[in-house]
């Protein structure tokens, strides 16, 4: 090989070897021994800012911050040395002022002659990969000073991760559980549930708030709170799980004793009987809901109850107690069984009303409202009196739905102002609804526009079922509007009365002895063409008794009144006296006294009310096993004997 071919190679090996330096994505540059830069290519001019004619025979110094200055001087020293420096991480400068964080390395130049007399260096910028080690380093700072215990296991169960919370928590140090199976803190009862736990994990599900149980150390079993997430590697495939824990044991064990309170509460209220009708009454069909509230202490002041008050007479009453636990309970307990005391003791609907007004002034929680309503399907009337209650609706056998006309007037507990009570028409077939503000009354409604909804729900209801079950589900749902959750209590009450007596009749007589006999004989009659002539020696006895006591203590004249169903007989005697009588035990000198007990012993049922002018006597006989086929003419009083 000539000379000049020799010089032709090198040049061209130069070219090659300037090419690649300048394709490199890393800073590569070369400077003396003292410092002064001759060769700086395009990525040291893409990183630090300056181009190759500003840098190139100025001082490398250029690019030190000034705290490095010591620094860059002991590097060259050693590279003077013949040191290679690899990865040795530092700051360097860039055009802008900017300070990066750079990963150097720098190696020896030499002469033919083997001298030392320069270095080269490549640079690269690991500013992000610096960022990111101090987040996790944060992260880790987290992770350890965190409250709540953090592990991470693989997708097969096996921990490779354990933070100072898991230990206060499970009892074990870290060196103890990784690399051991998950297991460990597993109750054997759960060991199905954590597979499947990692099998959603692996399908990548999120896993927020599940509540289980963990096993630590010494035993014990901890409820806790667990959250996981699934860890992804750089392509995206998920290998294992992070999991956070918090020991919710004691919250639970206050939810469980909230709970049992609450059970009891409830408990208490079913033992008083107050959430729902007490009995079914015969000659009336009723359905009855009771949702106590989910908000709060649970059972409220709702009451409802029907109540038998004989002769084929029923007692509705329904009220709220303003709050809500057990003091409220114990009111509607104390009202309710003050409303049914007074109801069979034959107390009009105004004069309870006022009675409970009275009663309530005493207790605790003194804001009631209510209602009673006294049916009388034999008579076709309802009497009714409201203390501050939302209306009755009255659902009509043609389909139509009205509230019923009764005065609101102040709620039990106000006082100063007299209630009033009023006499209505009552239908065969007619159905009422009465109901408390939980079902009608919500934060975000209209009260009229929720009573429109109502009514609107009646008369649809009851124009396409006569199953009162089936419409009182069919209301909560409509007026509720599927929620689970009750702000107040909810409470419906529907009662319909669907047939009147099978038959009734009324004699007029003096308030004379001949009374007696007159009304006998007119009793006979009757019995005769109604075919229950199987009680005629029961009901004849009887109502002497009941004529005798009338005219021997009463005034004016008297009414007869009798009545049949296809369950019982009923013989009413009115007057115009008030004192009503009672049965008493007689001594044996006395010639008066027995004939109430006589009532009482041979009666299926007997009682005393007030009337608008006077008193009426009752008693009813069962007829289910006397009654035979045949229709009665309507007016029995025209037949002779």
């Amino acid at each position: 090989m000539t000379a000049m071919e020799a010089l032709r190679n090198a040049a061209g090996e130069q070219g090659l070897f300037r090419g690649l330096v300048e394709c490199s994505q890393d800073a590569i540059l070369i400077k003396t021994l003292d410092g002064q830069v001759t060769f700086w290519n395009a990525a040291a001019q893409r990183l630090y800012g300056y181009r190759a004619q500003e840098v190139v025979g100025r001082h490398i110094g250029l690019l030190i911050p000034p705290d490095l200055k010591d620094e860059e001087a002991d590097l060259l020293e050693r590279i003077g040395r013949g040191e290679r420096i690899e990865h040795y991480e530092t700051r360097r400068a860039t055009s802008d002022g900017r300070v990066l964080d750079v990963d150097v390395s720098l190696w020896p130049i030499r002469t033919r002659q083997g001298v030392v007399n320069a270095a080269c260096s490549l640079t690269r910028d690991i500013g992000e990969r610096k960022r990111s080690e101090a987040r996790i380093d944060e992260l880790a700072v987290v992770v350890e000073s965190s409250q709540d215990a953090i592990l991470i296991k693989t997708l097969d169960g096996q921990v490779t991760f354990w933070n100072a919370a898991a230990q206060r928590l499970y009892g074990y140090r870290a060196q103890e559980v990784v690399g051991r199976h998950i297991g460990l803190l597993i109750p054997p009862d759960l060991k199905d549930e954590e597979a499947d736990l990692l099998e959603r994990i692996g399908r990548g599900e999120r896993i927020e708030h599940y509540e289980t149980r963990r096993t630590t150390s010494d035993g014990r079993a901890l409820d806790v709170d667990v959250t996981l997430w699934p860890i992804r590697n750089r392509n995206g495939v998920i290998t294992g799980a992070c999991s956070t824990m918090r020991d919710i044991t004691e919250r639970k064990k206050a939810e469980r004793e909230l709970a049992e309170l609450y059970a009891q509460q409830r408990h208490i209220a079913l033992a008083l009987r107050l959430m729902g009708a007490s009995e079914q009454i015969p000659g009336a069909r009723a359905a009855t809901r009771y949702l106590p509230s989910t908000q709060g202490q649970g059972v409220g002041g709702d009451w409802l109850d029907l109540i038998d008050l004989g002769a084929g007479r029923v007692g509705v009453i329904i009220g709220d107690v303003m709050g809500r636990g057990l003091d409220a309970a114990v009111v509607m307990g104390q009202l309710r069984s003050a409303a049914r005391a007074l109801a069979l003791a034959g107390t009009p609907p105004c004069e309870l009303i006022q009675t409970l007004d009275t009663f309530t002034r005493g207790l605790p929680e003194q804001f009631v409202t209510c209602t009673y309503l006294e049916a009388d399907p034999a008579l076709g009337e309802v009497t009714a009196c409201s203390a501050g209650h939302l209306p009755v609706w009255l659902a009509a056998p043609d389909g139509t739905v009205s509230a019923l006309p009764v005065p609101t007037g102040i709620p039990l507990g106000v006082g100063g102002v007299p209630h009033q009570q009023v006499r209505l028409p009552l239908r065969a077939g007619t159905t009422l609804a009465l109901y408390t503000d939980g079902l009608v009354e919500t934060p975000h409604s209209d009260i009229d526009a929720q009573l429109d909804l109502l009514t609107a729900t009646l008369r649809e209801v009851f124009a396409t079922t006569p199953d009162l079950e089936d419409a009182a589900d069919r209301v909560l749902h409509t007026m509720l509007r599927g929620s689970a959750t009750y702000a107040d209590d909810v409470t419906l009450l529907l009662v319909g009365f669907p047939a009147a007596p099978l038959d009734t009749t009324t004699a007029e007589l003096a308030g004379r002895p001949s009374s007696v006999p007159e009304g006998r004989h007119f009793l006979r009659r009757t019995l005769r063409w109604w075919g229950l002539t199987a009680l005629a020696d029961t009901a004849l006895l009887l109502v002497s008794e009941l004529l005798t006591n009338a005219v021997r203590h009463a005034s004016g004249p008297l009414a007869l009144r009798v009545w049949y169903s296809a369950r019982e007989l009923g013989v009413e005697v009115s007057d115009g006296s008030t004192p009503r009588p009672r049965a008493r035990l007689a001594d044996n000198a006395e010639e008066n006294g027995r004939g109430l007990m006589l009532v009482e012993a041979l009666a299926d049922a007997w009682g005393t009310r007030p009337g608008p002018t006077g008193k009426t006597v009752w008693f009813t006989l069962l007829t289910a096993a006397a009654q035979t086929a045949g229709t009665p003419p309507r007016d029995p009083a025209r037949l002779s004997g």
